[in-house]
């Protein structure tokens, strides 16, 4: 089914994406991705979506894969990619889709729900709940210095840490590293890559040429976008004030996802407070699920997501 997935370059306020689809049908599904991931990071999700009777869409986002990079991406936040998103959707003629969005990709999702809820069907989120950035988004102080979102954050750090290294080893060492139940803590005098041990083969589920996939497309793009958006953009204020999403919504979220252990996030989960925000908000937990449950677990995310837009109307 791969081979049926056409490829083709959309312009959205004035930069080319390179946008993934497959499936015919007048129900759209929109597939965020996250870091270190692009459109591919869907692919079981799209042909499944797309045999359940809907169009599915992936793209990669502004400054990642094959998509153009904005002029300045240091200025550039997440709310650029929420104008992405609508200009997209008004660009291929879609009224109103479905989200589905991963890891940082739940963001711009969330946001384009709160901002433009007409758009938006229902909204599916993997690995990350509704986040307002700004400086309480990841609380980063009550976690060591060492934090992987701290020292990606500060400029130059990880353009030295990844540069030791060709871009395919940085996404192994990633998808490798960020697929575990801990989160990524370096201690003083190593940087995050050198937590990564090259005896570690890569998890079950992600084969050589899935990296090697990966890999090409962030050959083309680099890091400089990824690390701008979402880490260095994650905590800035960004006076939306308070924000809610009324959309239908479902979070999964794998057990083992090493975001649980973010300061606050099983308590903000699993305690009820992030429905103050997302009021109608179904939560489903996989036993097993990783941070990448989408590509780990394929056949149970899929169900759960056909299911879920199956019962909503658009």
């Amino acid at each position: 089914m791969m081979e049926k997935i056409q490829h083709s370059e959309v312009e959205v306020k004035g930069l080319k994406l390179h946008v993934a689809e497959i499936g015919t049908g007048s129900k759209a599904v929109l597939f965020l991705h996250g870091f270190p991931e692009i459109w591919y990071t869907w692919r079981h999700q799209m042909i499944a979506v797309a045999n359940a009777g809907y169009r599915a869409i992936a793209f990669d986002f502004r400054g990642y894969g094959l998509s153009q990079q904005p002029a300045e991406p240091e200025k550039e936040t997440m709310y650029d990619l929420v104008d992405e998103i609508v200009g997209l959707l008004d660009a291929l003629d879609i009224t109103k889709a479905f989200l589905v969005g991963k890891d940082f990709g739940a963001i711009p999702a969330y946001l384009t729900a709160a901002l433009h809820p007409e758009r938006v069907g229902a909204i599916i989120t993997l690995g990350v709940p509704f986040l307002l950035p700004g400086p309480s988004a990841v609380q980063n102080h009550l976690l060591p210095k060492g934090f992987y979102v701290t020292r990606w954050q500060e400029p130059g750090r990880a353009e030295a840490d990844f540069g030791r290294f060709p871009v395919k080893s940085v996404i192994r060492n990633i998808y490798t590293l960020f697929s575990k139940s801990e989160v990524p803590v370096a201690a003083d005098d190593q940087e995050i890559m050198d937590l990564f041990n090259p005896s570690t083969p890569l998890p079950p589920w992600f084969s050589e040429e899935d990296l090697s996939t990966y890999a090409s497309l962030y050959e083309k793009s680099g890091f400089r976008y990824a690390l701008q958006v979402p880490y260095r953009s994650l905590n800035v204020e960004t006076g939306s004030g308070e924000l809610k999403v009324t959309n239908p919504a479902l979070l999964i979220m794998g057990e083992k996802d090493y975001v649980f252990k973010f300061p606050g996030m099983e308590d903000y989960i699993r305690g009820g407070a992030v429905k103050n925000v997302v009021p109608d908000l179904e939560i489903t937990y996989i036993p097993e699920g990783s941070h990448f449950v989408h590509e780990q677990i394929p056949d149970k995310v899929n169900q759960l997501i056909i299911e879920f837009i199956d019962k909503q109307s658009i």
